[in-house]
């Protein structure tokens, strides 16, 4: 049994105030046998991408960063994996969106550039993020081997994407873990929000369904006003789902939580012998998966 916490946090633009509360709710979890900790997207400031402004590419950092440097030597103080997120700069013009992993001792075990980049009201992620390389040796759909299993790393616009799930299960993933920052426009009526909701939990619940791994999604909470007036209210609602998809945890929508869960990795050899998914693919025919549409 893998005891796993994710830490759910408002944001303010006070990076140091935002670090230092992360740190916070990580010790608190180590201090009660978590082994694997997850920080939700872009965790120490503002979600900046609410509006397009060129300034904001000083957040970015190098991969190495101080943001890194802080909690790798926090992981392995508190002998834990911890899987973090920055704005990463990696080249003059060339900046992602970057979640690393911190391996206690081992230092960092690994990073993964998020691949699948939004352009939409409010989340304008494309003026900012170049989408991660295909391939490369820590890079693209490409599980990071820990001392608590090869963790299949995605960030946020990545958890709608069934083919990034799967190409993780394929590489032999244990689990699948989406570090998020998503929220709902405050102009949005009640039963266009909850339909936001439904469908983020049911397509990620999916993916631990059609390939029978756990998944740990923690996102941020609280209402976030950008510098033009725009407006976003992050749903909070953290969860983990087993590998039938069944929610075994899951947070407020509209206040910080830590939440602390019993995540049993054994089970998906259990359900993927009753549900052999894997198995049963017409790898054949897929071919036409690779195009863009099919005319």
């Amino acid at each position: 049994m893998l005891k796993v916490a994710l830490v759910q946090q408002s944001c303010s633009a006070d990076a140091a105030a935002n670090q230092a509360e992360s740190e916070r709710q990580v010790r608190f979890a180590a201090a009660r046998g978590a082994r694997l900790v997850v920080l939700q997207e872009l965790h120490s400031g503002l979600y900046f991408c609410q509006t397009e402004a060129t300034h904001q590419f000083d957040l970015a950092e190098p991969l190495d960063g101080p943001t890194r440097q802080r909690f790798e030597a926090l992981a392995q103080e508190l002998d834990i994996v911890l899987v973090i997120s920055i704005f990463e700069k990696r080249a003059t013009g060339l900046y992602h969106n970057t979640a690393l992993v911190m391996d206690a001792g081992n230092g960092c075990a690994g990073f993964y550039r998020k691949m699948h980049i939004p352009d939409d009201p409010g989340f304008y992620e494309k003026f900012y993020f170049t989408p991660g390389d295909a391939g490369g040796e820590l890079n693209g759909f490409r599980p990071i081997q820990t001392r608590v299993g090869k963790l299949g790393l995605l960030v946020c616009w990545d958890q709608w994407y069934p083919e990034a799930a799967r190409l993780m299960a394929l590489a032999g993933a244990d689990m699948l873990i989406y570090p998020t920052a998503i929220g709902w426009n405050p102009d949005d009526d009640e039963a266009e929000k909850q339909r936001q909701l439904g469908a983020w939990q049911i397509v990620q619940r999916g993916h631990a369904v059609a390939n029978g791994l756990p998944v740990i999604v923690p996102n941020r909470t609280g209402r976030e006003l950008s510098t033009d007036g725009e407006t976003i209210d992050f749903w909070g609602h953290s969860f983990v789902a087993g590998p039938q998809g069944e929610i075994l945890a899951e947070a407020p929508a509209d206040e910080a939580a830590t939440l602390l869960v019993d995540v049993d990795l054994k089970r998906s050899e259990d359900v993927r012998r009753i549900w052999p998914f894997l198995r049963d693919r017409r790898v054949d025919a897929y071919q036409n998966i690779v195009r863009r549409f099919i005319d």
